[in-house]
């Protein structure tokens, strides 16, 4: 049955990898085969109803789902591979402090290549979203939590133990540009807002 199978190309290497995660170029290895077979992955992908996204000043690529207005006829029959997912108000915060986290890293710190937040340096700002009466323990678990749901979507990865410590990634720059933070911002500085106010009265 071996012989059924096409002449194995390097470019298959890319193309799973992108089906399964975000590539980075520090995988140097997966990185160069992508570069050097762009086109042709642009149509593979393409035929699944999936836009290439290739970002080199920040060493990204990534799959999307084709938006309405790509959509040409009969691609509009195809399943998504990819659904957009609703986030709680926990996994939003979360992804706005990270966010945030990644563009002081990114204006301040010149000499690190990856930018990495300790939990509890994480946690203290985590908590000043809540009334100063919540449980500690019960505010940890939930944060907790929500970095291990944003994980499984790669905006973020375990990067030691010993301090407790978080890689925050750069697809989450992709997935949360600075227009829509703000926006967010605003929506979660207003909603702590009502709930002093509701406290208060």
């Amino acid at each position: 049955m071996r012989g059924d199978l096409p002449e194995f190309r390097d470019l298959s290497t890319a193309a799973v990898w992108l089906l399964k995660c975000v590539v980075y170029a520090y995988d140097q290895r997966v990185w160069n085969i992508l570069l050097s077979n762009v086109s042709t992955l642009e149509g593979y992908v393409a035929r699944l109803g999936l836009r290439l996204v290739v970002d080199e000043s920040e060493g990204i690529a990534y799959l999307r789902q084709l938006t309405e207005d790509e959509v040409a006829d009969g691609y509009d029959t195809l399943p998504k591979l990819f659904r957009s997912s609703r986030l709680s108000y926990s996994r939003t915060l979360l992804c706005v402090l990270l966010r945030d986290e990644l563009r002081r890293f990114e204006d301040e710190d010149l000499r690190n290549e990856r930018c990495v937040i300790e939990e509890t340096a994480l946690f203290d700002q985590w908590k000043a979203f809540f009334p100063p009466h919540h449980d500690e323990v019960t505010l940890r678990r939930d944060m907790l939590g929500s970095l291990n749901k944003l994980e499984e979507l790669t905006f973020v990865r375990k990067f030691s133990d010993q301090p407790a410590s978080w890689e925050i990634r750069r697809i989450l720059k992709a997935r949360l540009p600075a227009t829509e933070l703000e926006h967010l911002r605003a929506q979660l500085v207003a909603a702590v807002q009502r709930r002093e106010v509701d406290g208060s009265s």
